[in-house]
Formats: structure tokens, C-alpha cells, sequence
């Protein structure tokens, strides 16, 4: 039987099912407590679950020189490429303009399974609409999403999303590091194309800020919630070795399913990055800081159960690097801010969890380490690690250091700089983690 014919089948099984879910849901809606029930998504029934997301950032947020901030669009296309955490059978896309420039206009988006470089599998593209319409206008802060369409996606697999804009975007509103390669065309409408005339690509994301998929089973969401390292920084572009890529293929690969019988409807832990590269968690830099963010790229984030936080180094050490006076952060405001965050999730029923500052004694960046940040660096570690405050912690410090010389990387890990992990590093992280702490539920089962 070919690929095709596969997924026919299987989108005609998912269809059946859901008239069985819709015909029992009518049979048993004459009872109030049930009618309360379904207020909340019920794991087990079909639910839709954060799979994919990209923080967004204002142009002109990073330290990089204006020549390399996102130039605007117009009358181009451009074909981005992501990589699922869990699958499902329908899908839907959020596109943002929060800190762009002026109103975008979408001429028109598609989405289709990935057949490498700028290329799609033909038969697989679908037409996104937005209220039934094929083009829609964003306006300046505001975020769409697209209507959902049926689409049968494996886990852990890969898609290309093509969106064509005909009016001059003005700098775009973007996620800098995608470390991932897009593909931007000359003048026209390329939406459809099977393969992309691209005449220049990019590593970064622009207004895609997220996907959700429909599944069933118990599937829930952990959000990755963090700066640099969170983001892949150091590991290798178009490869998808970022940590909690790497996170994912542990929880969602076929060996980790004992039932092995049924990809989509299996207790399946979905991992959404919520990192931003060069991040600070008090301060903007590099976006939005990330107390202002916690709630729309964590909380907010469709069936998120829990929180890995990594936040809190650039806090200490950008301000020395870049010699930003009187924004240097003492221990205890990073504390404070930790503990902000902790009560928010909590507020929200959801379980958090912190690594631990990461060792950068051997940065070849003048500035980043200091007897005093490495101080600060230790003071911040020993309260996560003893306070209790976090649900658990994970470590990255004791993971990732030299164990002769605690404060630097060790070298196996370290992509250069002394401050980044290369992909051996993101490997080492995401094999530490204990997966019965993610499949775990928080205080209620049926968020």
C-alpha cells in the first residue's frame, strides 16, 4: 500500500472516530454534571494540544546591528519548515503581528508535509483559511488563528508552512534564532509551489508563533521555558537537536510507546519550546522579558500540564559583557523573580520545575565571567537546588560541567564559546530528564 493510500486510511479512521466521540457526547449531554464536565477538555476524548511554537520578539530587539534586522516583505513568499513535537488529525496555525510594524496582510497560506530544501510533498498541501477566507489582515499586537483543517501528522514529524504576503509587511514581527532554514522568494505568489523559487533563506521565524493539533488519548504539554541553550543555541541548524527537541523524540518515539499499536492515542507528553536566545527574565533583551511573556508563550499554551524553566544567567552577566549600568540583578531579585513565576503556574494547576545556571568560566566573551557574577551564578544555584520551591530540578549545571573545574563547560559539551552547548550537550540534557515527571499530571487530571 503506498504512503498515500496509508494516510487516506487512517484520516478515514479518525473521522469515524469522531462521529463515535460526537454520538456519545449527544447521548450522555442530558446530564448536568457531565454538561460541567465538558467545560474542561477531557483527557482520553479529542483535545487540542500545543505541538509547535516559536516566541515572538520585536525587530530591532537583538544585539545584532540594524543591517541584520528582518528587512520588510513585499510581494513575496516565504516557505518556513517545523518539526512536530506530538501528532494528531487536524491541525491549526497561529500567525502574530504582536510587535510588528503595521497591519500584515496574509495573501495566503498553506501547509504541507516536508519533502526537503524548499520543497513539499504536492499531494499533502492544504489551503489554510481564517473564517472561511483565504486572505486576512493582523492587526499591529494582534495574533490569528487559522481554521482548523483535517491533516493526519505523525509525531515527531516535519511540515512546511508557506505564506505569501503581497503588501509590505514593514519589519516584521519574528523569532530570531529558528536554526532552521526558510526560504524567501522573489516577487509573486508562490504559496502553492511545490518547489520554492527561493533566491535567499534565513535561519529566522517570521510571524508563525505557533501550532496545535487535535488528538486523542492522554496527551498533555510540557513548555520549555528559557533563553539561550532552551532555543538550540550551539546546536546545529536543520537538525533538530535542540534539547527539548531531543525531549521529545524520548517521549513520542515508537520504541518509548509499550502499546506500540496506535501513534496518536497513546499517554504521549507534547514538548513546546518556549525558549528565546538571549532572553533575560527581568529585563527586555532580546524580546520581551520573560515575566512579561510567562503567560502567553507558557501558560496559554493548549494542554500545557507543565513548566521547565531555564532563565536567570544573561541576568547576571550581560550587564557586565555589555556594560549596561544599573541593570546588573542580584541574587535575591532573580530569586524573586523565580518565585513569581513559581506562583503563577502553580495559580494555573500546573507543575514547574528549574535547571540550574549554567557554567560559563571559560567564555571567551570579555565580561561574562567574573569572580562576582560566578558568586551570584552559585548564590541562585544553591537556592534552587535547596529551597523546594519548584516542583523538582534539573540540573544543567551538574550535567554540563567540568567536574575538574566546576565553573567552566566541559569540553565535550562545549560548542566553542564556553557559554553554548553543542549538540552532545542538548543530548546530555534531554537524556537527564526523568519522563515519569512529565507524564505525571498536575493537582487535577482533567485541566
Amino acid at each position: 500500500m503506498s504512503g498515500v493510500a496509508i494516510v487516506d486510511r487512517i484520516s478515514a479512521l479518525f473521522r469515524q472516530r469522531r462521529l463515535t466521540i460526537a454520538v456519545t457526547a449527544f447521548l450522555i449531554a442530558g446530564s448536568s454534571s457531565v454538561a460541567t464536565a465538558w467545560a474542561t477538555p477531557l483527557w482520553g476524548g479529542a483535545h487540542w494540544v500545543g505541538t509547535w511554537a516559536a516566541p515572538q520578539m520585536p525587530p530591532g530587539s537583538t544585539p545584532a546591528e540594524p543591517a541584520d534586522f528582518p528587512a520588510p516583505f513585499q510581494n513575496q513568499t516565504i516557505r518556513q519548515i517545523v518539526h512536530l513535537s506530538v501528532g494528531g488529525e487536524r491541525i491549526r496555525l497561529k500567525f502574530s503581528n504582536l510587535f510588528g510594524t503595521q497591519p500584515l496582510v496574509i495573501g495566503e497560506a498553506h501547509v504541507a508535509r516536508f519533502a526537503g530544501g524548499a520543497s513539499i510533498e504536492p499531494r499533502s498541501d492544504r489551503l489554510l483559511r481564517f473564517g472561511g477566507n483565504t486572505r486576512v489582515s493582523v492587526p499591529v499586537g494582534a495574533e490569528v488563528m487559522s481554521d482548523a483543517v483535517d491533516f493526519i501528522v505523525p509525531p515527531l514529524s516535519d511540515l512546511a508552512v508557506t505564506v505569501y504576503v503581497p503588501n509590505n509587511t514593514g519589519q516584521p514581527s519574528f523569532h530570531d534564532d529558528g536554526l532552521e532554514t526558510a526560504y524567501i522568494s522573489g516577487p509573486g505568489n508562490f504559496a502553492g509551489a511545490q518547489t520554492l523559487p527561493a533566491i535567499q533563506t534565513s535561519t529566522s521565524r517570521y510571524w508563525l508563533a505557533g501550532i496545535e493539533v487535535m488528538t486523542l488519548g492522554r496527551v498533555g504539554a510540557v513548555v520549555a521555558f528559557g533563553g539561550a541553550i532552551t532555543d538550540g543555541n550551539g546546536s546545529t541548524v536543520d537538525t533538530n537537536h535542540r534539547w527539548p527537541d531531543l525531549l521529545s523524540a524520548r517521549l513520542n518515539s515508537r520504541e518509548d510507546d509499550a502499546r506500540g499499536d496506535d501513534r496518536f492515542r497513546s499517554s504521549r507528553v507534547s514538548v513546546i519550546n518556549g525558549g528565546l536566545a538571549c532572553n533575560r527574565l527581568i529585563r527586555d533583551f532580546c524580546g520581551p522579558n520573560a515575566l512579561s511573556r510567562f503567560d502567553r508563550d507558557a501558560l496559554d499554551q493548549k494542554g500545557v500540564t507543565h513548566v521547565i524553566v531555564d532563565l536567570g544567567l544573561l541576568d547576571i552577566v550581560l550587564p557586565t559583557f555589555l556594560q549596561l549600568s544599573g541593570q546588573d540583578a542580584s541574587p535575591e531579585e532573580i530569586i524573586g523573580a523565580l518565585e513569581q513565576l513559581i506562583e503563577r503556574a502553580h495559580a494555573a494547576h500546573l507543575k514547574v520545575y528549574s535547571s540550574t545556571l549554567t557554567p560559563v568560566g571559560n567564555a571567551i566573551v570579555p565580561g561574562f565571567f567574573t569572580p562576582e557574577n560566578e558568586a551570584k551564578r552559585q548564590a541562585v544555584n544553591q537556592w534552587i537546588r535547596t529551597s523546594h520551591a519548584f516542583d523538582a530540578v534539573i540540573d544543567f549545571d551538574k550535567i554540563l560541567r567540568d567536574p575538574d573545574h566546576p565553573q567552566n563547560l566541559a569540553s565535550i559539551y562545549d560548542n566553542g564559546s564556553g557559554i553554548e552547548v553543542n549538540d552532545a550537550g542538548h543530548q546530555a540534557i534531554a537524556d537527564s530528564i526523568n519522563l515519569e515527571m512529565l507524564r505525571r499530571r498536575s493537582d487535577t487530571e482533567d485541566r
